[in-house]
């Protein structure tokens, strides 16, 4: 009996669009050869089934070119939404009408070559990820002090608010189909997209890409926008900030009954030192690692409700792994996983 070829991985591309006048068709252009099942580096096929165009409502004619483009090609799938909310808003309302095993999410600029996907497929299938981000070779294509601030806030992010060094956020992603609609079901107003998928996907893996230039187009964010971003970012990844608070807290109290204890020391062995001056620094540092420490167990408290109103899941039901496109056999009739 003749072995049955698997049928390609399904991907579905989600586009938030902003300013895409002059950008959208040729990387439609570049999308549509992909529309067809196409071979990776790897020897696995995947093919583009849909592209979805989200309009969020920039200042340009890009609504008029996703018609357009809509009208041209079947696999353009255009989604509307009331006003403008943001790029990570419209990535989730265009991954929650998607369809396919797999969602890539790209910019609408021309930065992010789609000849990659088969790479970040590759990148998946061989590490078991469900979650895969770009990792530019090269310079991404902005302002020194952008690229600088960029870095400096993810190092932030890692290092101190979740302690984990792992790929590095990009708006250039892939992840499996069924885990981005159910974050794009649960997450909540002002979570950070990235984190949210982090909740419920396994370890993210990194694939390297070489960044394009941005179509001649300036960027679309502002600094007050870029500002946004991190603020998004540091109140929705959970109470690690307000813990080390806590724990700031409790070591002003240690090193202000150990201070306090030598100023009394000093106090009974000289007379040199001010009246009231002793009972004073004692009462300020104690009292402030106190107020500190209370401020942290106030913010746990607190961080419970945040979670909630931010829709972090307490669990997330998923298929079978072995049944999903990380257990898919490759051509050659072996497990990927």
């Amino acid at each position: 009996m003749a072995v049955q070829e698997p049928r390609p991985h399904r991907v579905s591309i989600v586009i938030p669009v902003y300013q895409g006048e002059h950008t959208l068709k040729g990387l439609v252009q570049e999308i549509a050869l992909l529309t067809v099942p196409t071979p990776t580096p790897a020897g696995h096929e995947f093919l583009v089934t849909e592209v979805l165009l989200v309009n969020d409502h920039g200042p340009d004619r890009s609504d008029e070119v996703i018609r357009e483009l809509a009208a041209a090609h079947e696999f353009i799938r255009p989604v509307w939404l009331s006003r403008n909310f943001g790029q990570h808003p419209a990535t989730m309302a265009g991954m929650a009408s998607s369809s396919g095993d797999w969602i890539v999410t790209m910019d609408e600029d021309g930065q992010h070559d789609p000849a990659s996907i088969g790479d970040f497929l590759d990148v998946a299938l061989k590490e078991g990820a469900q979650l895969v981000y770009a990792d530019p070779v090269n310079r991404p294509p902005h302002n020194v002090l952008r690229n600088g601030s960029s870095r400096l806030a993810k190092w932030v992010f890692s290092t101190f608010l979740t302690g984990k060094s792992e790929a590095t956020f990009q708006s250039y992603r892939m992840v499996l189909g069924e885990i981005g609609r159910s974050v794009a079901a649960y997450a909540g107003s002002g979570v950070y997209l990235d984190v949210a998928m982090g909740w419920v996907a396994g370890p993210p893996a990194a694939c390297p890409v070489r960044l394009r230039e941005e179509g001649g187009r300036a960027s679309g964010y502002s600094t007050r926008a870029l500002l946004s971003h991190f603020v998004h970012l540091v109140l929705s990844s959970g109470t690690r900030a307000l813990r080390m608070v806590s724990a700031l807290g409790a070591l002003f109290a240690v090193v202000g009954i150990g201070y306090a204890l030598y100023l009394l020391a000093v106090r009974i062995t000289s007379s040199t030192t001010p009246q009231g001056w002793t009972s004073t620094m004692v009462v300020v540092l104690v009292s402030t690692g106190a107020i500190l420490f209370s401020l942290g167990v106030i913010a746990e408290y607190l961080g419970v409700a945040v979670n909630m109103a931010m829709g972090k899941p307490l669990y997330l039901i998923v298929g079978d792994p072995k049944d999903g496109p990380l257990g898919r056999p490759g051509q050659n009739g072996h497990g990927t996983s």
